[in-house]
């Protein structure tokens, strides 16, 4: 034990040994303009590109946290539904995939209900993850939609819908297509009921998903830049042999034509749907919620016609 072991060793040491491993996550990619973006700079700004303003995707809970007051909500349960019930393997076991995606994501299923105050209102709401699997639409989430919409009805609430997914999920075969009719009566039902519908279609809202419950709200917001339709673009110009129109499929571009009402950024979502409630005059409001004065966010012809 001299100067030589105790100081000179562990200095040489610091010195030549192994480097510390740095997190790969620490940067992430724009899609739209390729700007590299710190992560923990990204969150903080919802998930949007500072350079560009593209809307990347937002993680389900995440979600609700920034909608809900005080980011206060409670977890509606599911029904468990059949995990597999064909038995179904390509490349790979069904069962095998849904654990992976459980274990990724944490979650059980490509959807989260949930319930709280935003702006004073009770709220129910049903958020897609679209890690999950590409947020496909099995039995599950189709249990999940109509939960959602029973839950709305039995506490006189509004029910606002997030879909992010990619159409119905092929390894539960027609069991994924049942769900559209499913989830239009639970739409209906919440609408006979006299509750507000509403539709936030994000980034993407594609096939069988576009094609049942994403469609009949009462109000469709889509947020900026999204990707909605029912078949993709490439699928579409190899059926008609035509070139298809810059922005086709995009929330600018089915708000030109009547497809949506609004399309709003995320920041102001979160108020935007507080003014339509209020608008709508369903539910318990809160009177410090923001009231319906200023201008009407860019894009809002939709609302104008309420």
């Amino acid at each position: 034990m001299n100067w030589l072991t105790n100081f000179v060793r562990p200095k040489f040491r610091a010195l030549v040994g192994p480097k510390k491993e740095i997190p790969d996550n620490l940067w992430e990619k724009c899609p739209g303009c390729s700007a590299m973006l710190f992560k923990r700079e990204l969150e903080e700004n919802l998930n949007v590109c500072r350079h560009c303003g593209f809307h990347l995707k937002m993680d389900a809970k995440k979600r609700l946290e920034v909608l809900y007051d005080d980011g206060r909500y409670q977890l509606i349960e599911i029904p468990k539904v059949l995990t597999d019930p064909l038995k179904f393997r390509d490349q790979k076991r069904y069962a095998d995939r849904l654990k992976d995606a459980q274990h990724k994501t944490g979650q059980q299923d490509a959807i989260i209900v949930a319930e709280g105050q935003m702006g004073g209102i009770k709220t129910v709401i049903a958020v897609f993850d679209f890690s999950f699997m590409g947020g496909s639409m099995g039995m599950a989430v189709g249990e999940g939609i109509v939960v959602a919409a029973k839950r709305a009805i039995a506490i006189h609430a509004p029910l606002v819908v997030f879909p992010a997914s990619g159409g119905a999920r092929m390894q539960e075969g027609a069991l994924s297509l049942m769900q559209m009719p499913r989830t239009i009566i639970a739409a209906t039902e919440v609408k006979q009921a006299g509750l507000p519908y509403i539709v936030v279609l994000t980034d993407p809202t594609t096939g069988g998903v576009t094609a049942s419950f994403a469609m009949v709200g009462d109000i469709h917001i889509a947020e900026k830049g999204a990707q909605i339709g029912f078949a993709g673009a490439r699928v579409i110009e190899s059926t008609i042999r035509e070139t298809l129109p810059p922005g086709f499929q995009r929330s600018e571009y089915l708000l030109e034509h009547g497809m949506v009402d609004i399309v709003v950024e995320r920041k102001d979502l979160q108020t935007t749907l507080i003014r339509i409630l209020r608008l709508l005059g369903k539910g318990s409001i809160n009177k410090k919620a923001p009231l319906l004065t200023g201008p009407v966010p860019h894009g809002a012809r939709g609302l104008r016609r309420i």
